[in-house]
């Protein structure tokens, strides 16, 4: 039985996290499942994921779009492919230009897709579209990569899209709720700090390690059908 996790008794680390994830997701084992991966820290959380729901494992690659002078405050957030969340009130509070935005935005998209060919190598990317596709990072403090990467994911007609993390703000839970068909959070303390505040082992995450990952993980069923063999579809029915 998984202890109760608060401030005081954090996650010991991401692949502990990602354990008590998947206990909660257990209902989507074997449904067609894609889980999604956030880099850096959200790939060894969304790996043990995968691995206990029987699911493949791919990554998303959301960056963030800092402010002017202030480039760890989020005004939004980039995808690869283009899907993008804007803070409207820190957009405004900052004061950023449509011209600055249109920069960074740039920027930042370049250096999503430069990031996702180092992860993925030279394996093509998995298809969205019918499956049940759950997005996982390994916590959820403003929320604007997970919106990003939850507008982007959309764009590839999920039959079912959730998002999942192991600790998360109640505001940005919220928020997420209107944008997500289901959102799977474990823990929403009272007073949330910063996500590494729930961690006993919260060390960084490098490129190399995710790229470790990803080229290593192994499926506990064939991930090609054999010969003569379908896919299975994507089923349509659901426990929440």
């Amino acid at each position: 039985m998984e202890r109760q996790i608060d401030f005081e008794t954090p996650y010991e680390d991401r692949i502990h996290a990602g354990r008590v994830l998947a206990d909660r997701l257990g209902p989507y084992r074997g449904k067609n499942v894609l889980v999604l991966g956030i880099p850096r820290g959200g790939v060894a959380v969304a790996a043990e994921v995968a691995r206990r729901l029987d699911a493949d494992l791919d990554v998303i690659v959301a960056r963030k779009l800092g402010a002017p002078d202030q480039p760890e405050l989020a005004i939004g957030a980039v995808t690869a492919n283009g899907g993008e969340f804007i803070n409207e009130k820190i957009l405004d509070a900052v004061g950023a230009s449509g011209k600055y935005l249109e920069r960074v935005r740039e920027k930042q998209i370049a250096e999503a897709r430069r990031r996702e060919a180092l992860f993925r190598g030279d394996r093509s990317s998995e298809p969205i579209e019918g499956r049940v596709v759950i997005l996982v990072d390994d916590g959820l403090a403003t929320g604007a990569t997970m919106r990003a990467a939850v507008a982007s994911v959309r764009k590839h007609r999920p039959a079912r899209l959730v998002a999942a993390v192991p600790v998360g703000s109640r505001e940005a839970c919220d928020a997420l709720r209107a944008e997500a068909d289901e959102v799977v959070c474990p823990s929403i303390p009272e007073y949330f700090g910063a996500v590494g505040y729930f961690y006993r082992n919260f060390e960084p995450t490098e490129d190399a390690e995710v790229v470790k990952i990803l080229s290593g993980f192994r499926r506990s069923r064939p991930a090609v059908p054999a010969a003569g063999e379908s896919r299975p579809a994507a089923s349509r029915s659901w426990t929440t």
